[in-house]
């Protein structure tokens, strides 16, 4: 971790990329916090503008529509109402009043939220609360509810709950970094005193780090995928040489740290993150404890991609990203091999590389607290997509037995639906808004709470769309938001489409579907932006290619009624 000097010297750092822009709110002092998300953001090549606002000025800030911090024009607004002061203002409480004290606090949070909605435009982060145990009644704090033991905690799950409701709220849980740190790591008596501080110094990298996770999750610098090894990574010993009998796995001895391990990437499979197989090995080898040990957690069925030969690992690694299709900077890579993993930091320096402690005891903490899987949202479908790329990957063996790609394409009997968003929809268009990067025309991302209001807007005209075959179902796979600009005219606002459909006719059967729909309500002319990203170069041309005419650099319009309907071997589904 870097120290907070590395992190002040990483602020005055002058990069490239498109400009992010925070605010920063609190009841304390919050001007080195400021600095230290600002530079540990720069030090992980995110661009961030942080203003900080001046001490315990909530209020004043978020109730003026002239503020400071409004006319910042922040995509985000930091809140950190510090367990500390609830603590003091708990304290001056009337004693019989202390039962509703967390009800109040989250009733005054709730109308900061309310007022950030009001005035701007921006997004919520806020900070959940740290712990502060005053003893009061010792242990027994815990079940009396005027005590602030009870009080705070109910005030964490409060904070929770409501954020369910208000997906424009984004918790960053300083709760668990005091946890990892220990209180008297994260918190100095001394500097709170002098300074009105919280946080101790040494502690403020891993607080910024937290925060700077969930800024790069919502625009959409997020992991999709991990590779792992199999001897000594997913096991203990070499399965070629111990057999089926002799690696370790299971609750006993050394098993029981594998088994955990097994266990998390498990979980992370079923909240839709990738688990690929990347192993030096003969594969019906490797595949022997997957399919005969009764102590395995993961399955073939958990794999989306086993591969498993004598090739060098950097290479069988582009292949699993290419065959994946998913961009290098969202894979992981774990191997117990100091040598495997510098061979693949050296020839994909993209790829994360977690350096993994020498005891693979420590591996599991070790991994949990690099927080490497921060999302911005979660789609229950999202446990679907290990099933959607194993049958990608048999549409692909399929495709090699015909001659032309239209014979393919047609022996696919694909089916295609076009919707107006709906709310059973909105966590997955968000989800792909976020994590689109490739076919991605000009790369905006939305949250749930903005999906759902645009869904309300009659600005708008939304289309989702899902596709399947005779494989199995790909769900939603692109979305279109089209913009009122004029009673004549449409602006494609947003076009984005999962990278697993591209080159089926799933480009010319949206189109077909967006000018229908804008024909049907009366317009015109559609016009549309293309913003050049690094990732998103190959939907450069896509307009021209379905006949939009190029009217300047990066935006190009066509007639409806002069467009012509693009064949597809899409069927319409009903």
């Amino acid at each position: 971790m870097y120290s907070f000097r590395e992190l002040q010297k990483g602020k005055k750092l002058s990069l490239d990329s498109t400009e992010h822009k925070l605010a920063v709110l609190g009841n304390c002092a919050t001007q080195f916090f400021s600095e230290a998300i600002e530079g540990y953001a720069k030090l992980s090549d995110f661009n961030l503008a942080v203003f900080d606002a001046d001490y315990n000025q909530i209020d004043e800030q978020l109730l003026f529509p002239a503020s400071d911090v409004y006319a910042f024009d922040a995509e985000n607004i930091l809140l950190w109402l510090t367990t500390e002061r609830m603590y003091e203002e708990f304290l001056d409480t009337v004693f019989e009043e202390r039962e509703n004290f967390a009800n109040d606090v989250m009733g005054k949070l709730s109308h900061y939220w309310e007022l950030i909605s009001k005035h701007s435009n921006a997004r919520i982060i806020q900070m959940n609360f740290t712990e502060l145990d005053d003893k009061a009644l010792g242990s027994y704090s815990c079940i009396v509810q005027n005590t602030f033991t009870f009080q705070l905690r109910k005030l964490n799950y409060l904070l929770q709950d409501a954020a369910i409701d208000n997906r424009s709220v984004y918790i960053v849980d300083a709760l668990s970094v005091q946890n990892r740190l220990g209180t008297k790591a994260f918190f100095d008596d001394k500097l709170y005193y002098n300074a009105k501080m919280t946080v101790a110094m040494p502690a403020l990298p891993y607080l910024a780090k937290a925060v700077v996770d969930v800024l790069k999750a919502i625009t959409g610098k997020v992991k999709k995928c991990v590779i792992f090894d199999l001897d000594n990574t997913l096991w203990g010993g070499v399965i070629g040489d111990d057999g089926l009998a002799g690696i370790e796995i299971g609750e006993l001895g050394k098993g029981h740290v594998f088994t955990n391990l097994q266990r998390w990437l498990k979980e992370l499979k079923e909240y839709g993150i990738i688990l690929a197989v990347c192993s030096k090995n003969d594969e019906a080898i490797a595949k022997e404890p997957f399919e005969k040990h009764e102590e395995m957690v993961l399955k073939l069925a958990d794999i989306s991609l086993f591969v498993a030969n004598w090739e060098d690992k950097a290479s069988n690694i582009r292949m699993i990203q290419e065959s994946l299709n998913i961009g290098p900077d969202s894979i992981v890579f774990l191997d117990d091999n100091p040598f495997e993993r510098n061979l693949v930091k050296e020839k994909l320096p993209d790829i994360e590389v977690p350096e993994l402690p020498e005891d693979p005891a420590q591996w599991l903490v070790f991994l949990q607290e690099q927080n490497l899987f921060e999302v911005a949202s979660y789609a229950r479908e999202s446990g679907n997509r290990t099933k959607q790329y194993q049958q990608e990957f048999e549409r692909r063996k399929s495709e090699a037995g015909y001659d032309s790609i239209d014979e393919y394409l047609k022996s696919l009997e694909m089916v295609g639906m076009s919707k107006s968003f709906e709310p059973l929809s909105f966590p997955r268009i968000a989800q792909l808004t976020q994590r689109s990067n490739q076919f991605n025309l000009r790369t905006v991302r939305y949250t749930e709470d903005e999906i759902q209001r645009i869904a309300q807007d009659e600005r708008y005209i939304t289309l989702y769309f899902t596709l399947q075959d005779k494989f199995g179902d790909h769900g939603l796979v692109s979305v279109v938001i089209m913009e009122k600009i004029s009673k004549d005219s449409l602006f494609i606002d947003n076009w984005v489409m999962s990278c697993r459909v591209l080159k089926r006719g799933m480009e010319e059967f949206v189109m077909n579907a967006v000018v229908r729909n804008a024909v049907k309500a009366g317009y015109k002319f559609i016009e549309a932006e293309y913003i050049p990203t690094a990732k998103n170069a190959m939907v450069k041309g896509l307009y021209q290619t379905l006949g939009f005419e190029r009217v300047e650099e990066g935006r190009f319009r066509i007639k409806a009624q002069d467009y012509n309907v693009k064949g597809t071997f899409i069927r319409e589904g009903i």
